[in-house]
């Protein structure tokens, strides 16, 4: 096993750092300075999103692309920066120390995961139609698969419906957390539905492009995470209508959603956890500055209530986790997904769980302030606790983990 970062990687780490101190954060800074949401506040009474984006984050997107750090995520050389798992690792990590670099960047969920979609099963008309644009970042889309009426952590459960009525397959049922229709830019839904219920189980579903205009669509409320909506993009209650598209809206072709889904799924989670390492890292910069600065009963924090315990634990486990994060993703640089699905599970489970634990940290040793929005930690603290649902929540990866493990002993 090689975890060694490589020169391209180290140079693109390098001008991301650069560009993220002088672009980007000068940007949260003066947005935090003001008190002013750096995206317009949703205000209608249906819920529906009425976000935008503001022309200076715009600008900064445009100065990304122009300087190369564009679509980093996506291992082609000539879409993306052609970087394996192992070398975009330290680059997402990076990108997860900020709020919104992911974006800024190219490389924000679920867009990421959408156009891994779209590389590598749609066909020739589907990437020209929606690939080439959310490559180029015209266009943002959303991802509609888990829904309200039913247990989602069991995908066989699914009750909306993508049936085949001769050229045409009819969309009907209610999708919710469908991340990205918030966002202004949102044109297309990838939504997952029933096709054939006589099916094996793991080819009964098919995965369906919806242009978010389409007749019988609808979005029908913003979901709030613990008082965040997330915005520009934000989470949706999302309802299909009889919404009717033509036969080659299916990507790959009926029966194939589960497959795409794991698909889909394995870099997601992967790239989830690399973001959170540097979450994790922010985070304890700022209760390490906090502990040192701070005198309580003639003391430093960080001198009272075993707090330099804590602060080591935390460094422990973030090293830790990143090198159960780079060993994923040489799994899945040398072995692909079918060779690294525990692992991903693995890291799936330990990396929210433990970086929740140094968030709640954090909060503890800046006391009220950490509950506020002077600080990030509130909203990091959500993120990490949402990761444990999002993707799959933590018993059915352990559930796998455990699987493959007893599997060794039949």
């Amino acid at each position: 096993m090689d975890f060694a970062q490589s020169e391209r990687s180290r140079d693109y780490l390098e001008r991301l750092r650069t560009f993220i101190a002088s672009e980007v954060e000068p940007f949260e800074q003066r947005m935090h300075a003001a008190r002013v949401a750096p995206f317009a506040q949703r205000g209608d009474s249906s819920g529906a999103a009425t976000w935008s984006v503001p022309p200076e984050f715009r600008e900064l997107q445009r100065k990304a692309r122009e300087q190369g750090l564009w679509n980093l995520f996506l291992p082609d050389a000539e879409l993306g920066a052609g970087l394996s798992n192992v070398e975009y690792a330290p680059l997402a990590e990076e990108m997860g120390r900020s709020q919104f670099a992911s974006a800024v960047f190219n490389c924000s969920a679920p867009d990421t995961g959408n156009m891994e979609v779209l590389y590598h099963y749609g066909s020739a008309e589907q990437k020209d139609r929606w690939l080439r644009p959310l490559l180029d970042g015209e266009i943002r889309s959303a991802f509609c698969m888990t829904e309200p009426a039913v247990a989602s952590s069991d995908a066989t459960n699914m009750a909306a419906t993508a049936v085949v009525e001769g050229d045409e397959v009819v969309l009907n049922g209610r999708k919710w957390w469908s991340t990205g229709v918030g966002h202004p830019d949102c044109k297309v839904l990838i939504f997952m539905g029933l096709t054939d219920p006589e099916a094996h189980k793991y080819q009964r579903h098919s995965m369906v492009l919806v242009p978010i205009d389409t007749p019988g669509v609808k979005v029908e409320r913003m979901l709030s995470t613990m008082g965040f909506y997330d915005e520009p993009s934000g989470h949706g209650e999302v309802s299909f209508t009889d919404v009717r598209l033509p036969l080659d809206a299916i990507i790959a072709g009926p029966g194939r959603g589960f497959e795409i889904a794991q698909g889909r799924l394995g870099p997601g989670r992967i790239h989830h956890c690399m973001r959170l390492i540097g979450l994790a890292e922010r985070t304890l910069e700022l209760a390490c500055r906090r502990g040192l600065e701070r005198v309580s009963f003639g003391k430093p924090l960080v001198n009272l209530g075993g707090n330099r315990e804590r602060i080591a634990d935390a460094r422990i486990a973030i090293n830790q986790l990143r090198l159960l994060v780079l060993h994923t993703a040489w799994l899945l640089d040398t072995q692909g997904l079918a060779g690294a699905r525990s692992a991903v599970s693995e890291i799936k489970v330990a990396t929210p769980r433990v970086v929740q634990q140094i968030v709640d940290f954090a909060i503890q040793i800046h006391g009220g302030a950490g509950l506020s929005e002077d600080f990030p930690l509130a909203g990091a603290w959500t993120a990490a606790r949402a990761l444990r649902l999002a993707d799959g929540p933590d018993e059915v990866h352990q559930g796998l983990v455990a699987r493959f493990e007893l599997g060794k002993y039949n």
